[in-house]
Parts: structure tokens; C-alpha cells; sequence
């Protein structure tokens, strides 16, 4: 038996030159990833982060695990096409806010229905960084940032809510300034077994002008009492919330009040997980259930030739499973 290695926080960073704006809250995303890879004590052989285009894509450059750049708002396809081939990969997708719930907003929504084993990292900060400072679809109406000539004239999507909607079975809100909070929820939707939604709070420091790290850290609202800043960011965990489902009967009650708390926005905005959902079948169960040779057999591990270089892989099994009759 090989035993694993022991990794540490170094063992996930590359040499890869990084050319993110200073100040920029995808440092904080990245730190809390490989943070949180290594508590988890992950084999970077066994894992694989997925992105699209964006700031956010250059993520995977970053981190020494296996990478794959993909294109624009199709990441999820991506990571699902991996996971189904190998589905013992730890396959974690990120995104940005633009790229996720723009171009890719009809594969954000029908990955959640499948409820397939993997973790979405949304970077979220109402702008499109890589391309100037363009609206995204998460920037709220009314709303102008440095690099529009005037307000954003349309509704913004809420991108908890979608998710829930949509099926997802772990649905959870990070700030990419407070990375030892992020750090803990990436190890949880890590962990959780089904589709795993991060939507994280990603200040932009170069284009958006209006949620800033003082915005977020209250800078602007002072305490009369103390003179402290009075931050508008807070923890669902710190009033007692429990989004996690434990028996079917809770299913309806507790996904409406994540959405309704996922609403509270503007001075009051919370963090942590909205809703967990443990008791769906992952989409990898479901395929097994009727076709157990893709689930003691999937075609990743499946030889493909022989050392004479001929074709040896054999799906004879998987397609009989699969066929229509």
C-alpha cells in the first residue's frame, strides 16, 4: 500500500509569475484554495481546478495541481466531463461573475439539477475586470462603477438564489478578504458530495469603485459610540443560522429562507452557508445505479492500448447499459 504524502500550503504554489492587480481580492481566493487543499492533506495528482475566461481564470496557473483553461463560460462542462470520466478527481471549477452568469448562465443552471460531485467558485464583483470594467450581471440597477459613463440600467442576478433554484445541494457565500473564513467553506464544499456553489465577495480595485475593502469593512459608517467602523459584512453562523437540511420535511422551509436571506444586501450582507442539502443522490450515483460497470469501471481507468500501441479499450458493457431498448 503507497501512503500519501504529507502536503503544506507550499506544495499548491507554482513559480507562475502573477500579474493580478495589487490589492485585488482573487489573492485572497487563491490563498484560502490552497489553504484549503492542503488542510485537507489533497494529493495534487488527484485534483484538478478547472477555469473560464476572465481575471479569474488565471487561477489554475497558480496552483500546482492538475489546470485546464477552458473557454468562456463553459468551465462547467469542463469539470463535469472530468469528474464523470474519474470520479474519485477532486474537481473544483472557478469563474468569474460575468463569465459564470453571463455567456454561462445556462450551464450554471443546468449543472444543478444533475447534482454532480464537484465545487463552482464564483469570483463575484459586478464588473468585468479583464476587459475594463464593463457591467456584470451581478452589478445591482443604479449602480456606476468608474469605467461606465452612466448607471447601470439593469436588475442584477442573484446568484444564491439561482443556485438554489437550480438544484444545487450546497450553496454557500465568501468573502475573498477574510480568508480563513473562505478557507473553511471551500473545505466544506469540498467535502460535500453533490454540486457545491461558493459565491464569493471579490473586491475589484481597478474598476469598481463602489464595493471596495472600506466599503465592505464599513469604513464609511463610523460607530458614535466608539468610532469604529461598522462593517456590513457578517456571519450567518454569529445569529444562529442552520442551512443544512436533515430530514426530507425541511427541504421547501429551509431553501426559502436561504433565498429570502440571500436578499439582504446593501449594509447588512451575509456570509456562510445559505443551504446544504446532503440527502440527493449525486448524479455519479444515479449513472451507477442502472449501469454498474461505469461505476466499477469508469473510463478514466480504462486502458486505451497495449505496449504494442494497439487499441484495447473495451465499452462493450457500458454501452449495452446505456442503450435504449
Amino acid at each position: 500500500m503507497v501512503m500519501a504524502e504529507r502536503v503544506s500550503v507550499t506544495t499548491f504554489r507554482t513559480d507562475v509569475f502573477n500579474n493580478w492587480c495589487p490589492g485585488c481580492g482573487d489573492f485572497g481566493i487563491l490563498s484560502a484554495l490552497q489553504m484549503s487543499l492542503a488542510e485537507l492533506n489533497l494529493q495534487p495528482h488527484k485534483v484538478a481546478v478547472f477555469s473560464g475566461i476572465g481575471c479569474s481564470g488565471k487561477l489554475p496557473h497558480y496552483v500546482n495541481v492538475y489546470g485546464i483553461h477552458t473557454l468562456h463560460g463553459r468551465v462547467l462542462p469542463f469539470a463535469i466531463g472530468a469528474k464523470l470520466a474519474n470520479p474519485e478527481l477532486t474537481v473544483i471549477a472557478v469563474g468569474g461573475d460575468g463569465d459564470g452568469l453571463g455567456i454561462g448562465a445556462g450551464h450554471f443552471l443546468n449543472s444543478g439539477r444533475r447534482n454532480v460531485d464537484i465545487l463552482y467558485i464564483i469570483h463575484n464583483n459586478g464588473v468585468y475586470g479583464l476587459t475594463k470594467g464593463q457591467a456584470s450581471p451581478t452589478l445591482r440597477r443604479g449602480m456606476k462603477t468608474k469605467s461606465l459613463p452612466r448607471e447601470n440600467i439593469n436588475d442584477a442576478i442573484n446568484p444564491i438564489a439561482a443556485a438554489i433554484v437550480a438544484g444545487y445541494t450546497f450553496v454557500a457565500r465568501g468573502y475573498a478578504y477574510d480568508t480563513k473564513h473562505l478557507k473553511d467553506l471551500i473545505k466544506r464544499g469540498i467535502e460535500h458530495k453533490g454540486m457545491a456553489f461558493i459565491d464569493v465577495l471579490q473586491p475589484c480595485p481597478t474598476y469598481n469603485d463602489i464595493h471596495t475593502k472600506e466599503w465592505y469593512g464599513g469604513e464609511d459608517r463610523k460607530d458614535p459610540a466608539t468610532g469604529k467602523p461598522v462593517p456590513r459584512i457578517y456571519k450567518l453562523e454569529s445569529v444562529g443560522y442552520d442551512g443544512e437540511v436533515r430530514n426530507e420535511s425541511e427541504v421547501t422551509e429551509k431553501m426559502s429562507r436561504a433565498i429570502m436571506k440571500s436578499f439582504e444586501m446593501g449594509d447588512n450582507i451575509p456570509i456562510g452557508v445559505f443551504y446544504s442539502n446532503p440527502l440527493v443522490p449525486t448524479y455519479e450515483e444515479r449513472i451507477g445505479a442502472f449501469a454498474p460497470n461505469y461505476a466499477n469501471f469508469p473510463p478514466a481507468v480504462q486502458p486505451i492500448r497495449n505496449l504494442a500501441y494497439r487499441p484495447v479499450a473495451k465499452i462493450d458493457d457500458i454501452l449495452e447499459e446505456f442503450a435504449v431498448k
